[in-house]
């Protein structure tokens, strides 16, 4: 059944609740191929969407995010949250809300969280994978990296998700539209669903 959704409002996050529930679905679909893996979980509103999938396919979604929050989510910058400041560290830390996220979903047996940059995790990845959703930093050299590190994990007919993806600039940021533009060119993909922000691909044969 899907995700609840009284419970994924109530985190912190940018997902939209139908933006939540393709996300949901596009897991289910799947994650009969193999584990699934999101980079950028912030306060696990994602991670309720895809986890409660995984849940009900009987997979593990690998949450991977450093839990200090991304560039504009700083002190000073147009996403920063004070209540997600930690004085005593003087830095971000979601990963509390994170895990009282995981708690009240009842997903502590489902997800496992990776805490640590991106790109120290592929370094020792050898798992393929079913689904891969990327949302995390949004400047074009981290959205490019996260593509390029963790695609080639993706199996055949496995589904690449990215978030914030605008094709008109003067909706948002421009680097998830030019690396999701890039996959699509790559000839390795092709488009499998879009709503909103969300967009989709599958990985080709």
């Amino acid at each position: 059944m899907p995700p609840d959704f009284d419970l994924i409002r109530a985190v912190k996050g940018f997902l939209a609740d139908d933006e939540g529930l393709h996300l949901y679905r596009a897991a289910l679909e799947a994650a009969h191929l193999g584990p699934c893996l999101e980079i950028g979980s912030y306060c696990g509103k994602s991670t309720v969407c895809i986890g409660t999938a995984c849940r009900e396919s009987g997979r593990v979604l690998f949450a991977i995010d450093h839990h200090r929050g991304s560039e504009e989510q700083q002190p000073g910058e147009a996403y920063f949250d004070p209540a997600l400041f930690d004085p005593a560290a003087g830095r971000i830390d979601t990963f509390r809300h994170f895990r009282d996220t995981l708690s009240r979903a009842g997903l502590q047996d489902t997800v496992v969280p990776i805490v640590c940059r991106s790109e120290l995790a592929v370094r020792a990845w050898a798992a393929p994978l079913g689904f891969v959703f990327i949302d995390g930093g949004h400047a074009l050299d981290t959205v490019s990296a996260d593509y390029r590190n963790w695609s080639p994990h993706l199996m055949p007919g496995g589904l690449l998700a990215f978030h914030d993806v605008f094709p008109d600039p003067s909706k948002g940021g421009q680097a998830p539209y030019q690396v999701y533009r890039q996959a699509l060119d790559s000839d390795l993909f092709r488009e499998h669903s879009l709503i909103q922000s969300l967009a989709v691909l599958e990985r080709k044969p």
